[in-house]
């Protein structure tokens, strides 16, 4: 009988050695050294955010399987309201410094939150301006029906700094809780005109007409972006934020009517 080669002996001894059943190969780091990202993702967002970041929110789950997006749209000053309430969240997106500021100052926020967006100030009219509405005089005409933001919500705050830069004095019909709110009510015909966002504007279509005012040029609102220093889902938190940064995330952006910052 032919004896085995010395080589091949020492090929098996050494094959021997190098796997055992008590040591599963390793597995090596996720493509590009990417971290995993699953389960579910809340975000609270300014209403005005509604259009762009339910797209947003499609997407990302679409890049990351297995992660699911929840977003609470509403007035930014009710959202961190709710959150230094103690509310489960992983990002909160304002549509003020001064909004995200109420959470920073609770606790809730920690790292500095990234001004990812700008948005201005219009008016909105029905399809067909019936009213004749020309600019921001025409909000002091008691023959006409007004619906503005209230001022704690970051819209309405931005509408005051409009008003008295344009020195006119207001007289609503209707304060809203956001700035959706106060969309809906130019939509239905049940007012003349609302103060609302440009990219609210362009996202009604055809429903409404905007009408541009030099006095907006001073209230432009810059929109903050942070993870909750108590996220339950910290990597997702990131995660989510990096990809509303990203090129992709801020062409959306763009292609709503926002401006960077």
């Amino acid at each position: 009988m032919r004896r085995p080669s010395l080589v091949l002996l020492t090929a098996l001894a050494l094959a021997a050695c190098g796997s055992t059943p008590d040591t599963p190969p390793q597995a090596g780091p996720p493509p590009d050294g990417a971290a995993t990202v699953s389960g579910a993702v809340t975000v609270f967002a300014a209403a005005s955010l509604t259009e762009t970041f339910t797209a947003l929110g499609e997407e990302f789950e679409a890049a990351n399987p297995g992660t699911t997006v929840t977003f609470n749209f509403a007035g930014s000053s009710a959202l961190a309201q709710q959150i230094t309430q103690g509310a489960p969240v992983d990002v909160f997106a304002a549509a003020s410094p001064a909004t995200m500021q109420v959470a920073t100052d609770a606790g809730s926020i920690t790292a500095a939150p990234t001004v990812f967006v700008r948005n201005k100030l219009q008016i909105a009219v029905p399809t067909g301006n019936p009213a004749g509405i020309t600019g921001l005089a025409d909000f002091a005409d008691d023959a006409k029906a007004i619906a503005l933001c209230a001022e704690q919500v970051p819209c309405g705050a931005a509408a005051t700094k409009a008003f008295d830069a344009a020195g006119v004095t207001p007289k609503p019909d209707t304060l809203e809780q956001d700035v959706k709110a106060a969309l809906t009510k130019v939509r239905l015909g049940e007012v003349d005109a609302a103060l609302v966002y440009e990219t609210d504007v362009k996202a009604a279509g055809a429903d409404v007409e905007g009408i541009a005012f030099p006095e907006a040029e001073q209230a432009i609102n810059d929109y903050p972006i942070a993870a909750l220093a108590d996220a339950p889902n910290p990597a997702g938190a990131d995660a989510f934020i990096a990809y509303v940064l990203s090129e992709k995330g801020r062409a959306a952006l763009t292609d709503a009517g926002f401006t960077a910052p």
